[in-house]
């Protein structure tokens, strides 16, 4: 069966990272790391390509993606693994070279950023690194040149400059060759590159932050200007390379679950270097919760097997009893093993990590054709339809004690997620926290639009509530004459648990039984659950707008200008709020009838 590159893609992330291409046998193909995996694998699948990389391609049966923090990160994967599994078309395009360094010299006044290869004992200096590339090497110490311009050129040409150099004249160098500036400034500037190449750009941020306002203060304000534009191109470079840097010795275990599926993720990391990652999808028939699926994982995946157990175990959960499975690992290994879920620092970050590529994998199996495939036509069969539904719409709302009510809609069809068809509803003028009345105006909103001929009927609407949502919903149909979409009501049940909802038929009478472990359900909650994530995003994001908007900004005629004018007149929002009409009418650009309407505006 040829690999279904459009299902695939449809579930990939945009975020970096790195991904093998395996063949029928399961045999990796490519290993490869791209800044954005989607865009990256869709150009396998899209446009011209070479006679090589077309015969590969014709071989994949299977793509495995490992998602990254940062793109450098993803570089010293795909090295690992390369060296690792020798995949037969990375071959020819990669070697075996030792990793490149930075050098810094102590023995020049005005020391440059140095490429080397590998360490040798005549230097006499600090190294920077290792990089995973050359060209990882060289884009660092550009990004150092350009912001804090130390020099890059060979010693032997420094000693013999009589004149700047054109790195001079495009703001690249400081022209320490001809006394542009002082040993000690310099040796400032190369501290600072150094620490950023050293992963600590905050701690330069904050001290050239400091030398900022000391320069602004002081009325130095090109030297203020200079620092400023430092300050934020090292913005750019806040993200930690940690890779490298950080030691320790750990797997880290990260669990993400659906109805009906669950999938763990395995990150191995040696010393502080992230190896690889693995995915299982183990089975839960005795529908366990999270922490107990979590333990027995961790127990079989260890106990008995001829594994290399690191130092430290991080779960994304508490384990039942981690105290005996910490004595069970630590005799095995004969050493003692630490298994913790409560991580902070670099550790924290890998146990994100491990969970992002979880969420990521388990996306992957939901959109598989196959599956889908089975729970549409369970779905089908439940219901008693004739035909197997081709589009489902799901809606619900979301608020915080009624403020920014948001209702969503989202779209599934035999594909998965239709997320193109997606719609948010900002819901006005009804009353806070009426749940019935924002689900009524939405499905109005909606289905009137499609009654009118714009858009496609879905087969099957599902509306996340009880009783109540339910009967909105039959009023909106019966109203717009749409009687022949299937209505399907989603009530959680009194413990909230998936698997015990109650599922309401066309009417509040008639109740749907299905089993917890029935393929039907499972998309059922698929769909209401990717519903009320699409709803709380909405409401969060318009709750947030909401609350850092300036009470002036709704007001006819008060523009930005008229606003920054009126807050810096009397210092602030409350003195703006506390002022007369003719105060307000003194500000430069307020008229006596502006002035009127923001008072009236303010007060009411």
């Amino acid at each position: 069966m040829p690999f279904d590159s459009r299902h695939f893609l449809a579930n990939v992330t945009q975020a970096p990272g790195v991904y093998r291409m395996l063949d029928a046998q399961g045999e990796t193909l490519y290993v490869g790391k791209a800044k954005r995996l989607k865009a990256r694998l869709a150009s396998y699948f899209r446009g011209a390509l070479n006679t090589k990389t077309q015969a590969m391609v014709a071989r994949i049966a299977d793509i495995q993606v490992t998602v990254t923090r940062s793109e450098i990160e993803a570089l010293l994967l795909e090295q690992t693994l390369i060296k690792e599994l020798r995949p037969p078309y990375n071959i020819l395009l990669r070697d075996d070279k030792s990793y490149p360094f930075v050098f810094v010299s102590d023995r020049h006044p005005y020391p440059a950023l140095e490429y080397k290869r590998a360490r040798t004992r005549r230097d006499d200096g600090r190294y920077l690194g290792p990089y995973p590339s050359s060209g990882a090497v060289r884009e660092s110490l550009s990004l150092m040149q350009k912001i804090f311009r130390i020099r890059n050129c060979e010693d032997s040409v420094f000693a013999n400059r009589t004149r700047p150099c054109l790195q001079y004249q495009i703001d690249r160098c400081s022209a320490p060759c001809v006394g542009y500036i002082s040993e000690a400034d310099y040796r400032r500037d190369l501290e600072h590159a150094v620490m950023c190449l050293e992963g600590k750009s905050e701690a330069v941020t904050q001290e050239l932050t400091d030398a900022m306002e000391r320069a602004s203060c002081e009325l130095a304000f090109e030297e203020a200007a200079r620092l400023r534009d430092q300050i934020q191109q090292l913005r750019q470079l806040q993200q930690r390379q940690f890779v490298d840097t950080e030691g320790g010795d750990a797997d880290v275990f990260a669990l993400a679950s659906r109805p009906g599926t669950q999938c763990i993720s395995v990150l191995a990391v040696r010393q502080g270097r992230l190896l690889g990652a693995r995915h299982h999808t183990p089975g839960n028939g005795l529908d366990l919760d999270a922490e107990a699926l979590l333990g027995d994982f961790v127990s079989q995946y260890y106990l008995g097997q001829e594994r290399e157990i690191p130092r430290e175990v991080i779960t994304s959960h508490p384990l039942p009893d981690p105290e005996i499975l910490e004595s069970a690992l630590s005799s095995q290994a004969g050493r003692r093993v630490r298994v913790t879920h409560s991580v902070r620092g670099h550790r924290s970050q890998w146990l994100e990590l491990a969970r992002t590529n979880a969420e990521q994998q388990l996306a992957g199996q939901l959109a598989n054709q196959g599956e889908l495939n089975r729970r549409f036509a369970a779905l089908r069969d439940a219901l008693e339809l004739s035909e197997t539904p081709e589009r489902l719409e799901c809606f619900d709302i979301s608020h915080s004690q009624g403020e920014a009510t948001v209702a969503s809609c989202v779209v599934f069809d035999q594909n998965g997620p239709r997320k193109s068809d997606y719609r948010r509803f900002n819901i006005e003028g009804v009353a806070a926290g009426d749940d019935y009345a924002a689900m009524h105006q939405a499905l109005e909103r909606r289905f009137r639009r499609l009654a009118d001929g714009e858009g496609t009927i879905p087969d099957i609407l599902l509306v996340d509530g009880g009783k109540g949502q339910l009967n909105q919903a039959r009023d909106v149909l019966t109203e717009l004459g749409l009687g022949q979409i299937h209505l399907l009501g989603v009530a959680k049940g009194t413990t909230r648990k998936a698997g015990l909802e109650t599922l309401f038929l066309e009417t509040v009478e008639h109740t749907l039984d299905l089993d917890a472990t029935s393929p039907a359900l499972h998309l059922i909650q698929h769909v209401r659950d990717e519903a009320h994530r699409f709803a709380i995003t909405g409401h969060r994001t318009r709750r947030d707008k909401a609350r850092r908007s300036s009470t002036l900004e709704g007001i006819a005629g008060v523009g930005p200008k008229r606003r920054r004018e009126l807050l810096r007149f009397f210092g602030g929002l409350q003195g703006v709020k506390q002022a007369s009409r003719e105060e307000l009418s003194r500000v430069p650009g307020i008229s006596t009838a502006l002035a009127e309407t923001i008072h009236r505006a303010l007060h009411g």
